[in-house]
């Protein structure tokens, strides 16, 4: 049996399967934005499909510092519609 990459999601700090956690992206045009796919180009980080890591996360700006750029609240808003839609 094949294993499943790991991740460390950025709210909670708990390694899981990568298909478990959703994706968000930063391409080199400096764009950041979620990928559904998984595969998409750029530096990505990963978090719970669960809205209490989700506001761990934005409080400690730790998107931020990791992309090192401000992160707009249109992102944000995008995150929580992902998570509350499943």
């Amino acid at each position: 049996m094949k294993r499943q990459p790991q991740r460390t999601c950025m709210g909670c700090n708990i390694k899981r399967d990568k298909k478990e956690l959703i994706r968000i992206v930063k391409n080199k045009h400096e764009e950041i934005f979620i990928d559904k796919t998984g595969k998409q180009e750029g530096r990505g980080a990963y978090i719970c499909d669960n809205y209490e890591c989700l506001e761990k996360m934005i409080k400690t700006k730790r998107l931020e510092r990791l992309f090192d750029m401000k992160i707009s609240n249109e992102i944000y808003e995008n995150l929580r519609g992902v998570i509350l839609d499943k």
